[in-house]
């Protein structure tokens, strides 16, 4: 049985991730520092998801912490580390530049060191399509002109790549870098715009709406951002692969109508002035993917919404309580 070493498993695409490496037969050592970043009741939920699986281990323990992470690797023969820990959210990034630093990058570093001297093959880093601010649609993970981000978030992101591929090239790791679009699906975060949509749009709550809803998004369904993750887990040398929807992008207003449609309630809008380091659209190239892994995405977005309003309405009694 492989064992996977699985950072910030406590997090949206982690839990999932986890979930499903164990479905597929693998050992999971899944660590997260639980920060409270969000409401730390979400993480405990979706932690109670895993903990009772066999061939599951939490530990409590920050990437940023290299001396909490080595007895893990000295009493474990890790196969593969995916490492989707990370401080998240492009805005709060503006407030805090630093934790994105030494988690992005210096928490990367970390795993590569233990990585190089535990032998560790594979190594995945959870990127992001914030790299791709600038340029042309469908963002192509070949274009070398990406040296341009637009917030200290999708600087952090870059800046591990190129540490991850750096570590590649001397020591011989198999590098898998996932840059993610706009991930969306039951469980997710409280500070992205499909939750707080269903939130304010089902309590009647005036929707912070950035811009005049018409900048869009290629939204990618959690199942199917995991999936992909664990199919990176081919040994392919070093490798920038993107996983997203592939679709034409769909504009907030078309998300809104959506949601209005399925809740059979209305939104009040207050339009807020466009952030600067937002994109105003998002489209992935995944023929990549498609000819690495053979993957594609297998949820449409109108589906996974709906799964994702259903998932709200049946823990809506706590989910009242959570800061959006």
């Amino acid at each position: 049985m492989k064992t996977i070493l699985l950072t910030g498993v406590a997090g949206f695409i982690g839990h999932k991730t986890a979930e499903f490496l164990l479905r597929d037969g693998y050992r999971v050592i899944g660590i997260d520092n639980m920060n409270d970043y969000y409401d730390i009741k979400l993480k405990e939920y979706r932690l109670s998801l895993l903990k009772e699986k066999p061939n599951f281990k939490f530990f409590k323990i920050d990437i940023e912490n290299q001396e909490k992470l080595k007895p893990l690797f000295a009493s474990n023969n890790f196969h593969a580390i995916m490492n989707l820990a990370a401080r998240a959210g492009v805005r709060y990034s503006l407030e805090n530049p630093h934790i994105y630093v030494s988690t992005n990058l210096m928490g990367s570093l970390n795993l590569l060191e233990l990585a190089k001297k535990h032998l560790v093959e594979k190594y995945i880093l959870a990127s992001t399509s914030s790299i791709y601010a600038g340029e042309k649609m469908p963002f192509s993970e070949d274009r070398s002109s990406m040296n341009s981000p637009i917030s200290p978030y999708a600087a952090s992101k870059k800046a591990a790549e190129l540490m991850a591929y750096s570590y590649h090239y001397i020591y011989g790791i198999d590098i898998s870098v996932v840059r993610y679009f706009t991930v969306f699906g039951p469980a997710g975060r409280p500070d992205m715009s499909i939750f707080r949509f269903i939130k304010w749009i089902d309590e009647g709550t005036p929707i912070k709406l950035y811009g005049d809803g018409s900048q869009s998004r290629d939204f990618t369904y959690v199942d199917d951002i995991a999936e992909g993750s664990i199919k990176a887990l081919k040994k392919i040398g070093y490798e920038i692969i993107n996983l997203g929807g592939g679709q034409n992008p769909i504009s907030l207003k078309t998300v809104i109508e959506m949601i209005e449609e399925k809740l059979n309630k209305k939104s009040i809008i207050n339009n807020m002035e466009f952030k600067k380091t937002d994109m105003t659209e998002t489209w992935a190239d995944i023929s990549k993917a498609k000819t690495l892994f053979n993957w594609s995405p297998k949820v449409g977005f109108y589906t996974g919404l709906y799964h994702t309003i259903e998932w709200y309405q049946e823990n809506k009694s706590w989910l009242a309580n959570i800061k959006v």
